[in-house]
């Protein structure tokens, strides 16, 4: 085997970052394309080294017309390299990114259920992440989603997803797949620009390397390793500062759950905990996802005038000022 420095750099993080545990399971996504080959090629390298045992998963979209032969091909790859593979085939066509990435999510994971993996792998790169957060800045959100490409979550109970080339670009993987001569898949949807995150790819970030900085993709990833920090120490100081405001009651005669809030342990705190904790208790009651508009009205009655109250919320609660507390009176499901 040849040994890369992308290997030294992606054995270290695997081991410093606490990615995996020797001798688990792993279930990688390959598509077929050049960072999934690369992040497939790497683990199997490695694996001798950590015990793992690989699975190769490969979801048709059925989106392509050459769907069906890019499946047989990865197939082809997991029996050359003898690894056990496994195909989720979409019943119909998915017509969205957001739908895609639903149901490969949900597909994956049912496989690694089934089939007892612990860890679901994929080939997020530095560059995706990078095209990530401009794709949510533009879009209008917190640190939350500037940071949203996480080097690990949770799925299930039981399963994690884990993205161990963060710290690499696009131009890395495509670099180490012509060293291996490892047969990349051109997915012909990621030069369609009516995709938006196509256009930041094919048009935005070309745009920004050639005009303010030719590492703009390690740049803008590095901010969201940077964010992400920030942002799990907030939400983790958000956590605390809502279980000593928060209160649960039941409204008197009627099956109306009530939660109330201190507004004098609130006051307290700053802004941005303030805001993270509308924001948590929102997404506890609300069917829909909060918006920076409810969080606000939420916020505003933190020292809003005795009596004041918002408008309905989705779903019908209402927020109202009771002396030194706001209370959250809605149907109880």
């Amino acid at each position: 085997m040849v040994w890369t420095n992308l290997h030294a750099k992606i054995h270290r993080t695997i081991r410093s970052r606490q990615l995996f545990e020797r001798h688990q399971r792993l279930l990688v996504a390959v598509s077929g394309g050049q960072d999934s080959l690369c992040l497939i090629k790497i683990l199997l390298d490695l694996e001798p080294k950590w015990g793992w045992d690989l699975g190769i998963a490969h979801c048709d979209h059925r989106w392509r017309t050459d769907s069906e032969a890019n499946a047989s091909h990865v197939e082809k790859l997991a029996k050359i390299w003898g690894v056990s593979f496994y195909l989720a085939t979409a019943r119909e066509p998915l017509n969205s990114e957001a739908a895609a990435r639903n149901w490969r999510y949900a597909a994956l994971s049912a496989i690694a259920q089934a089939n007892n993996y612990q860890y679901i792998v994929t080939g997020h790169t530095a560059s995706d992440r990078a095209e990530t957060l401009l794709y949510n800045l533009m879009r209008g959100t917190g640190g939350d989603g500037l940071q949203a490409l996480t080097w690990q979550r949770p799925l299930t109970a039981d399963i994690c997803l884990v993205r161990p080339l963060l710290e690499i670009t696009r131009t890395q993987t495509e670099e180490f797949c012509q060293e291996f001569h490892l047969p990349i898949w051109e997915d012909s949807t990621n030069l369609d620009v009516k995709y938006a995150r196509n256009r930041i790819r094919q048009e935005l970030i070309p745009y920004l390397q050639a005009n303010f900085n030719p590492k703009v993709e390690s740049a803008l990833a590095q901010t969201a390793e940077l964010l992400q920090a920030e942002v799990e120490y907030l939400e983790q100081a958000a956590q605390k500062l809502r279980s000593e405001a928060m209160e649960w009651g039941v409204v008197s005669g009627e099956n109306w759950a009530e939660l109330r809030l201190n507004r004098r342990v609130l006051q307290k705190a700053p802004l941005a905990l303030q805001r993270r904790v509308m924001r948590q208790i929102l997404q506890q009651i609300l069917t829909d996802a909060s918006s920076f508009e409810h969080i606000e009205k939420l916020t505003a009655l933190i020292v809003a005038p005795n009596r004041s109250q918002t408008d309905p919320f989705p779903g019908g609660a209402i927020a109202q000022v009771q002396g030194e507390w706001i209370c959250l009176i809605s149907p109880n499901s």
